[in-house]
C-alpha cells in the first residue's frame, strides 16, 4: 500500500510529464495511420481518370505527418513550458508553432501545384492530346511565386514584424535594387512576356533575322531561354533580348513556299506558252501542293540571254525534309516537261557576229 500511495503522490507532482509523453504516444500512433492510409489509398487513386484526387492526396501526405508532428510537440512542450513558468518559452513555443503550419501548409500548396503540373502534361501525352507546356509551366510558376510571397509575409507577421515596414522598405530599396539588377529585372520581364504573349513554345523551331539565333527551344526559364541549335549545341538566350529583337517562328507555318525562277533559250521562245500550261497542270494535280493557296506559274524577265520564268506554289507540309522532298520532285518534273516540249534549259551564252570578208583562223592554222 505504501509503494501505491507514493506512485500516486509521484502522478500528483509529475501528471504533467506523462501527459507530454502520451500526446507524443498519439503523434506517433497518428503518423503511423496516417501512413497506413496513404499507402493503400494513393495507389487506387493513379488508376483514375481524375487528376485533383490523386494529387491533393499526394500533396497532403508529408505535410499532414509534418503537422501532425508539430501539434504533439508543441503541445508537449506547452504543457513543459507551464510548468516551467517561463513566459518566454510559452511564447517562443507558439510562434514556433504558428510558423512551422505555415511552412506545412505551403509545402501542401508546393507539392500539390507541381503534382498537378507534371500529372496534367503526363495523362495528355498518354492519350496522344496536344500539349501546351509553356502555358501549364508559366502558370506553375506565377502560382508557386504567389505561394512563396503570402507566405513570406504572413511569416514576418508571425514574428512580429510589420508588413507595412517592409513594403515601404521595398519601395525606397526597390530603386537601388533597380539600378542594380537592371539586366536581371528585364530578364525577368522578358520571361513574363514570353509566357503571356507566347511568341514561342517548348518544342518550337524559331530564328531571328536580328540575331544570330535559330533552333529549337528546350526551356523557357524566367531568365534564360534554352534553345538547341541545329548542330546539337546548347544556347542560353536572356529573356531580355526577346523584347528587342524580332522572332520567326517557322514551326507555326501552315504551308512552306516553293519559289524558282527557270531560264529557258530565245530559240524556244515558240514553245514557252505550252510548257507553262503543262507545269502548272502538273502543279494542280500534285498531291502534295496546296491549290488553295497562291499558285502562279508566269513569264516574268526577258533578260539578255534567257527568257525566265517563275514558279511561285506552296505545299501541304511545312516539315522540313519533307518539304525538301517535294520540291525535288517538282523540280525533276518540270525539267522533264521542259524536255518533253522539246526545249532546253539557257545557260549564260555570248554570240559573236563576224562581218563578211573576214577570216577566220583554227588553233592549227587553217581558214575557215
Amino acid at each position: 500500500m505504501e509503494l501505491v500511495k507514493q506512485f500516486l503522490i509521484w502522478m500528483t507532482s509529475k501528471g504533467w510529464m506523462v501527459q507530454a509523453f502520451l500526446i507524443v504516444l498519439a503523434s506517433l500512433i497518428l503518423h503511423y495511420i496516417e501512413s497506413r492510409i496513404y499507402r493503400k489509398l494513393f495507389p487506387k487513386l493513379q488508376k483514375t481518370r481524375v487528376i485533383w484526387d490523386d494529387a491533393l492526396v499526394y500533396a497532403l501526405h508529408k505535410p499532414l505527418a509534418l503537422f501532425i508532428w508539430i501539434i504533439g510537440i508543441s503541445l508537449a512542450a506547452d504543457i513543459v513550458g507551464i510548468h516551467a513558468k517561463d513566459v518566454f518559452v510559452f511564447h517562443l513555443i507558439t510562434q514556433g508553432r504558428n510558423f512551422a503550419t505555415l511552412f506545412a501548409f505551403v509545402w501542401f500548396l508546393f507539392r500539390f501545384i507541381t503534382y498537378s503540373e507534371n500529372g496534367i502534361i503526363e495523362r495528355r501525352k498518354r492519350r496522344h492530346q496536344s500539349v501546351d507546356r509553356t502555358t501549364i509551366h508559366a502558370i506553375s510558376q506565377i502560382l508557386r511565386a504567389t505561394v512563396i510571397i503570402t507566405g513570406v509575409l504572413i511569416g514576418l507577421q508571425i514574428f512580429g514584424v510589420p508588413i507595412s515596414g517592409v513594403l515601404a522598405f521595398g519601395g525606397v530599396g526597390g530603386i537601388a535594387v533597380g539600378f542594380a539588377a537592371k539586366d536581371l529585372l528585364a530578364n525577368f520581364f522578358g520571361g513574363l512576356m514570353i509566357f503571356l504573349d507566347r511568341p514561342f513554345a517548348v518544342g518550337d523551331w524559331i530564328r531571328s533575322p536580328d540575331k544570330d539565333i535559330e533552333g529549337t527551344v528546350e526551356h523557357i526559364g524566367w531568365r534564360l531561354t534554352k534553345i538547341k541549335t541545329f548542330d546539337k549545341r546548347p544556347m542560353y538566350v536572356p529573356n531580355g533580348i526577346f523584347s528587342t529583337i524580332a522572332v520567326e517562328n517557322p514551326s507555326r507555318m501552315t504551308n512552306r513556299r516553293i519559289k524558282a525562277i527557270i531560264n529557258l533559250r530565245y530559240d524556244d521562245a515558240t514553245k514557252v506558252a505550252g510548257i507553262l500550261q503543262s507545269i502548272e497542270k502538273m502543279l494542280r494535280t500534285h498531291p502534295e501542293i496546296d491549290t488553295e493557296q497562291t499558285l502562279m506559274v508566269n513569264l516574268v524577265e526577258c533578260a539578255s540571254w534567257s527568257l525566265n520564268f517563275m514558279i511561285y506554289t506552296f505545299t501541304k507540309t511545312t516539315e522540313w525534309v519533307k518539304f525538301q522532298a517535294v520540291q525535288q520532285d517538282v523540280f525533276l518534273k518540270v525539267l522533264q516537261i521542259v524536255e518533253e516540249h522539246k526545249a532546253e534549259c539557257a545557260f549564260p551564252t555570248s554570240t559573236i557576229v563576224v562581218p563578211e570578208g573576214i577570216d577566220m583562223i583554227n588553233s592549227k592554222g587553217a581558214k575557215k
